[in-house]
């Protein structure tokens, strides 16, 4: 199966369990993997027998800096059902959250989860 990739999205929400990270929120990065047949796409170069990518950004946008979770396992989730529902040749779906600055005691780079999704 064909895939579009939309990497690095930086949005800035209010998630998490503690006060200080709904109070003061941080960077959410997220990284998204649509499944899909292409080739109609290839074959036409027409946008309408694709995923418009544009539009999957806003709905992503739309999620991380809207209403508040607790988890991220949440946001990712949430995404996930999103895309499926909004945009009809997405067969699978996997969305990965990233929370680079999430309260972990020690060094470290990257705090994510990764949902996949498939439609039923």
């Amino acid at each position: 199966m064909d895939k579009i990739k939309l990497t690095g999205l930086d949005f800035y929400g209010y998630h998490g369990c503690l006060p200080e990270e709904r109070e003061k929120g941080q960077h959410f990065l997220l990284d998204i993997t649509m499944y899909a047949d292409l080739k109609m796409a290839g074959e036409t170069d027409d946008l309408s027998a694709t995923i418009n990518y544009a539009e999957v950004y806003e709905t992503a946008k739309k999620i991380v800096e809207g209403e508040p979770c607790q988890l991220i396992e949440a946001v990712g989730e949430r995404t996930a059902a999103a895309i499926l529902r909004d945009f009809g040749k997405v067969q699978k779906v996997r969305v990965t959250v990233h929370k680079p600055q999430a309260p972990i005691p020690g060094i470290f780079e990257d705090a994510a989860i990764s949902v996949v999704r498939t439609r039923s």
